[in-house]
């Protein structure tokens, strides 16, 4: 499988990086993913999309609803929740569980079983894959069940929150 550009950002997000090359990879996959597969690339779903990629910082619905309507978008929650629900369908989006917010995904156009380090005091969020956790769910599951999904959501400092605690 060709390696996804954004894929080697996944364990930078809480690092310094040029964030425009990341936005701009993520947004050329998406876009490329939605004329491959033939589905609609509507100015709601750019904009929602732009709007998970700002920052690596996870929204809430009621978040994005609020930007949306910034924006001069309908601002109604069957709407956002719509455009999520495509979002992570198409594999553009994560939720974050224990934040209730959504996340972009940082391996773009794969299935897989994400693990996210979650900064508890900036909330930031970045996505690791399965190799970079080490986290083996296919060994851990016993025999008589099958995983469908799996979210591995660890809390922790990131480095910019470290150095700032410890000054």
């Amino acid at each position: 499988m060709k390696k996804n550009p954004t894929q080697k950002y996944a364990s930078i997000i809480f690092k310094k990086h040029n964030h425009n090359v990341c936005f701009n990879n993520a947004m050329k996959a998406f876009q490329k993913h939605c004329f491959e597969k033939n589905l609609k690339l509507t100015p709601l779903r750019i904009k929602v999309f732009e709007f998970l990629l700002r920052d690596h910082q996870p929204l809430g619905a009621y978040q994005i609803l609020d930007m949306l309507r910034d924006s001069g978008f309908g601002s109604t929650p069957p709407i956002a929740y719509r455009v999520l629900d495509f979002l992570i369908e198409q594999g553009f989006a994560h939720k974050i569980k224990r934040l209730n917010a959504f996340v972009a995904c940082s391996h773009l156009g794969s299935t897989h079983s994400p693990a996210f380090m979650i900064c508890r005091k900036c909330e930031k969020v970045a996505e690791i894959n399965e190799k970079e956790s080490g986290v083996n769910l296919k060994k851990a599951a016993p025999f008589d069940f099958k995983i469908e999904e799996a979210v591995i959501e660890v809390i922790g400092l990131c480095i910019s929150c470290i150095t700032v605690e410890a000054t």
